[in-house]
């Protein structure tokens, strides 16, 4: 299936393709504070519909994940990394996805903290 998402204001908008069947929350320093809820796609899946650089990146400790978000309302619609395989892998923030039942899906505690 294909899904539509944006940041808040439409600055930072994107397409993804594929099934969600769940959904991780992490409880690191960043995605506690976020609230995301992390649907992780092939980088592929996702297709930017506004310019690359319209979104700004933020990355901390180990500086393995790209943390994206828009620098006008600060939304963080995806980050990107790669897998233990080294895949380019994209998190979808699915709070950014338009017309989805965020209560449908189940989620998946992950101790990010502890890494």
């Amino acid at each position: 299936m294909l899904y539509k998402g944006s940041c808040h204001c439409g600055k930072v908008a994107f397409e993804v393709e594929g099934e969600i069947n769940g959904a991780v929350a992490c409880n690191c320093s960043i995605c506690s504070r976020k609230g995301s809820l992390l649907w992780f796609v092939p980088h592929e899946k996702l297709q930017l519909k506004t310019p690359e650089d319209a979104a700004s990146t933020y990355e901390f400790n180990k500086h393995i994940i790209k943390h994206r978000f828009c620098p006008i309302c600060g939304i963080h619609p995806y980050a990107e990394g790669v897998d233990s395989k080294g895949n380019r892998m994209a998190a979808v923030n699915l709070r950014c996805i338009e017309e989805i039942d965020l209560a449908s899906i189940p989620v998946q505690n992950f101790d990010g903290r502890s890494m």
